[in-house]
């Protein structure tokens, strides 16, 4: 059975929510730990986030009625605070430390209600908007899009962005 963008998006996201608790189970002695699960979760994250942004989202509000065009919004948002102003405050972060431990719950508890958000709303919207065929074409698409040179361009550019924001963030502190 062919697979869906919908199914493909949920199961990143559990990915995600189980890093995000392995990250808060996670001691202030385990800095190395958790600079992997951080690194894990930024690279799932940034791709999941970029395309959704570039090719589901976009296709999604073209045929949004007023709920979906309001859940469009509350997504976009949801992305721009999680990859660009929490993540980078999270990088700022010293591992090793309560605050980074502080830092990284509060930036799973961010992913996890967007994450129930969009699966709740917006997939559930997606089912009724699209048929399953272009659901499986979207999904062949992401496939094929995350091993492509643009996807890689995208998160090293992202992480150069998070990174030189964290910088500041440093500075900051």
């Amino acid at each position: 059975m062919a697979r869906s963008i919908l199914t493909t998006l949920k199961g990143e996201h559990d990915l995600l929510r189980r890093l995000f608790v392995e990250i808060e189970q996670s001691s202030d002695r385990a800095a190395m730990t958790r600079a992997d699960l951080l690194e894990r979760i930024e690279r799932t994250l940034i791709p999941h986030s970029r395309w959704e942004e570039t090719v589901f989202y976009p296709a999604f509000v073209r045929r949004a009625d007023r709920e979906g065009h309001r859940a469009h919004a509350e997504a976009l948002l949801h992305h721009a605070v999680i990859t660009r102003t929490v993540l980078p405050t999270v990088k700022a972060s010293d591992t090793a430390t309560p605050e980074f431990a502080g830092r990284a719950k509060a930036f799973g508890e961010l992913f996890h209600h967007h994450a129930r958000e969009e699966e709740q709303t917006m997939f559930r919207l997606a089912r009724l908007m699209f048929t399953s065929e272009e659901l499986v074409r979207m999904d062949e698409e992401y496939e094929a899009w995350k091993t492509s040179p643009s996807a890689t361009l995208a998160l090293l550019l992202e992480e150069t962005c998070s990174g030189l924001r964290a910088s500041l963030q440093r500075l900051a502190d």
